[in-house]
């Protein structure tokens, strides 16, 4: 049997493997995210649209628990939820609306490629920043330039009256 592969109409990809029946979600090759980890709500779209945003429910509300996934290590859960924001809420559930195309498959699509991309960038280890010392000739060339200004400064200020 071949894994079946869905591709995002945003031109990314998530590979889907089945493994005991089970869907599974590809994010890199040490995560993989069971499909049943995401509830999607689908709901009316709001601004223009005419009838068909008053008619049909084709904006997409996706749920993940970040907190709760059995499927994130520890400090990828960590930079997702500082990466998530405001879409996150009290409870460790992050919430991603969906509601740019006028059918609900595209808006699925969508949803689920900006949560693979979140968690993509999530488990990017940042660099960490090693502070650095001003050189000694960087030093002098600073208070040699502070001299200068100041000596500029001193010669515009008003001369002596010369009697």
């Amino acid at each position: 049997m071949v894994a079946p592969t869905v591709v995002m109409d945003s031109g990314r990809a998530a590979v889907a493997a089945p493994r005991n029946d089970q869907k599974m979600i590809r994010i890199t090759d040490s995560i993989t995210i069971d499909e049943r980890e995401i509830e999607e709500t689908f709901i009316r779209a709001s601004g223009p649209g005419g009838q068909n945003v008053n008619k049909v429910a084709t904006a997409v509300q996706l749920r993940f628990d970040v907190r709760g996934s059995p499927s994130l290590p520890d400090p990828v859960r960590a930079r997702l939820e500082r990466l998530a924001g405001s879409r996150l809420t009290k409870d460790g559930v992050l919430v991603i609306m969906a509601q740019q195309y006028r059918t609900q498959e595209r808006n699925r699509d969508d949803a689920l490629a900006r949560l693979v991309d979140l968690i993509r960038e999530a488990t990017v280890v940042p660099k960490t920043r090693r502070p650095t010392k001003p050189t000694k000739a960087a030093r002098a060339r600073r208070l040699e330039g502070k001299k200068r200004r100041s000596g500029v400064k001193r010669l515009r200020q008003a001369k002596p009256q010369m009697d």
